[in-house]
């Protein structure tokens, strides 16, 4: 049984480029994973009615706020909750599909 190096010795340059564009797609995984969090974590706290004078709820809304930019009022709705619920929620899914196809694309 061959270890991962003995592996990768023989895997040639090859092999190499296949697990740096590996170790790129996990941090693209994770960059994209982040992002998701924080997007839900914004809709969550604008559902409950966050105390914005609070500095954490308050760095993460902003945080919200920047990353749902470009699909502020894609839809727009009466309720404010709503508004964001759906808006930063469709952001949270386009962002998932785009990163987890880029990572995928990574991955080949």
């Amino acid at each position: 049984m061959a270890t991962i190096a003995q592996r990768r010795r023989t895997g040639g340059a090859g092999g190499f480029a296949r697990s740096g564009l590996w170790g790129l797609a996990r941090i693209v995984s994770l960059v994209t994973a982040i992002v998701i969090g924080v997007l839900v974590i914004g809709i969550v706290l604008v559902l409950l009615e966050a105390n914005r004078a609070n500095e954490l709820v308050n760095a993460l809304l902003d945080a919200g706020k920047f990353l749902a930019g470009p699909f502020d009022n894609v839809f727009k709705l009466d309720s404010h909750k709503a508004n964001v619920g759906v808006n930063w929620g469709l952001a949270a899914v386009v962002y998932g599909l785009v990163g987890g196809f880029i990572a995928r694309l990574l991955r080949r």
